[in-house]
């Protein structure tokens, strides 16, 4: 019997005692994995040196010769250039380790299991929501190069572009929260929530009473979360004490530090539907700090989007594929086609991105916002880890005349990694990029803003986890009725922010600058 604490005040559900963060988190991330090998390398370095120096020049040799070989193929493959990069200083360092841990991870023996699953199911229910051609015709008339987008998105899932949606825009978790708790007290049918972080709190203690009492009364209820949520936030035995109270619970790739071969793919994904009629989608997740009950970094700034209409049905199947993975078949039919028509002008195209097939689908759509922008692009995300492609196309869009600003955090939740993301400032300011630091606090929101007709919110960032990595996904608006309100929302956070100068990049300390340069030696890794 687990222990389980009820409070009654407000209504929230809480099920674990109060606990301190674990430092498992440091210890099995990227990062601390690196200074491992590192660490390691040096030893051997030294044992070298002192013990049987003459007794180990031919296993040198053939290390070196191993290493070569590993390096050759790394050179030869289809990574990123600064991924390549950065693989061949950890080889360098680290020495065999570097060049185990490089085969180790491509390999990904896990991955390609789950890429197989990936592939199966999103082949299996490709006809379950289907494109309504008079709209993509509608689309193709007063936008051809939107329509191409929305066929290339349709090449790597099922994300038709739909019409007739209502959109609720939220400039802050809070208000997302409030609104959140109202339309999961008239689920009828069914609620799935899919999360990158749950943590327990005000805000799912809140929701999980919700949850807890609808599951009571016959709604179907799933929950899905990501598994390094079981390292410091929640126990691996979470997901059973969600079942004791009715409600179906996952947890996606648990990790199992030295053991699961794909522990960069996380699912980052921030997904709730509720009856197949509304849909929330953006970057809050499920924690206190998102809607600033807990000030972890200052004011905490996040962006969400309230969907009503057939652009549920897309984020409905990404739940669901999901959800089946390694599952027995399920027939998905029974939850799509429930939402309402309304008049609201403008499209809606919710998609996701996996990390197993070829197309880097969020950068992708990133990437075209900004090669076919004509007045503007604006930006908000809280991470700055740019390839190639990426930073060309910024540099590009303001380079010729495009009106193009970013903001980010003025408080970082890591300091090494927002290190990292300044030594792109100076680069990106001599292009005519406009740099803005929020000063209340912590920038969370993902958006893209381009000239009146088009936004993007959702979970991927402006870094190697989100564009690479991880299962993400957004709602991608032509000519919607919320971009207005988005767009106003950004002018008022820009009023809050402080501009980067090239005399305030002058007059950055010189240990932030050398951790920056440092870091962007591993940026892939982070």
């Amino acid at each position: 019997m687990f222990l389980q604490r009820r409070c009654r005040i407000m209504s929230e559900l809480h099920l674990l005692k109060k606990r301190k963060k674990g430092i498992l988190r440091i210890v099995f991330s990227r990062t601390g994995i690196v200074l491992l090998l590192s660490l390691l390398a040096i030893a051997v370095f030294v044992l070298t040196q002192l013990f049987w120096a003459g007794l180990i020049n031919g296993l040198l040799r053939g290390v070196w010769l191993f290493n070569a070989i590993v390096i050759l193929a790394l050179i030869n493959s289809d990574m990123d250039s600064s991924a390549k990069l950065t693989w061949i200083l950890v080889i360098s360092v680290t020495s065999v380790f570097g060049a185990l841990f490089y085969l180790f991870t491509k390999n990904n023996y896990g991955g390609k299991a789950a890429a197989k699953e990936c592939a199966r199911l999103i082949e299996e229910h490709r006809r379950d929501i289907v494109q309504d051609e008079q709209v993509l015709s509608a689309l193709a008339a007063e936008s051809p190069e939107t329509a191409s987008l929305v066929h290339y998105l349709n090449q790597s899932g099922t994300f038709p572009v739909t019409t007739g949606n209502r959109v609720t825009y939220f400039p802050l978790g809070e208000d997302k929260f409030a609104a959140l708790l109202e339309d999961l007290k008239r689920a009828e049918k069914f609620i799935f929530l899919e999360y990158f972080i749950v943590d327990e709190g005000k805000m799912w203690g809140s929701i999980l009473q919700i949850l807890a009492d609808k599951a009571k009364a016959g709604v179907d209820v799933r929950v899905l979360y990501d598994g390094t949520c079981a390292i410091s936030l929640l126990p691996y035995h979470y997901p059973q004490m969600l079942e004791k109270l009715g409600i179906q619970c996952k947890m996606f790739s648990p990790i199992v530090p030295f053991v699961s071969t794909h522990y960069n793919n996380r699912d980052h994904r921030k997904i709730l539907v509720i009856d197949g009629k509304i849909g929330y989608n953006g970057g809050v997740n499920l924690a206190d700090e998102y809607i600033n009950h807990i000030p972890k970094f200052g004011h905490w700034k996040d962006t969400a989007v309230r969907i009503e209409g057939k652009a549920v049905d897309n984020l409905t199947l990404m739940f669901l594929n999901m959800w089946a993975m390694n599952e027995k078949p399920e027939d998905f039919r029974q939850f799509f086609g429930h939402a309402e028509q309304f008049p609201e002008a403008g499209y809606a195209i919710p998609y996701g991105d996996e990390p197993f097939d070829k197309d880097k689908v969020g950068e992708t759509v990133y990437v075209d916002i900004l090669n076919r922008a004509n007045t503007y692009v604006h930006i908000m995300t809280p991470y700055l880890i740019l390839d190639d492609q990426l930073l060309n196309a910024l540099k590009y869009a303001a380079e010729r005349g495009v009106d193009v600003k970013l903001i980010l955090p003025g408080i970082p939740d890591k300091k090494a990694v927002f290190a990292l993301a300044k030594t792109y400032f100076r680069t990106l300011l001599d292009a005519g990029v406009e740099i803005y630091l929020y000063t209340p606090g912590f920038v969370h929101a993902k958006m893209f803003l381009s000239d009146d007709v088009k936004a993007v919110i959702g979970t991927i960032n402006l870094d190697y986890r989100s564009l690479y990595h991880h299962f993400e996904c957004a709602t991608y608006f032509y000519k919607a009725d919320c971009i207005a309100a988005m767009e106003q929302d950004l002018q008022e956070t820009l009023a809050k922010c402080t501009k980067v100068t090239e005399e305030t990049i002058r007059h950055e300390k010189i240990f932030t600058k050398l951790t920056g340069e440092v870091m962007r030696l591993i940026a892939p890794l982070l």
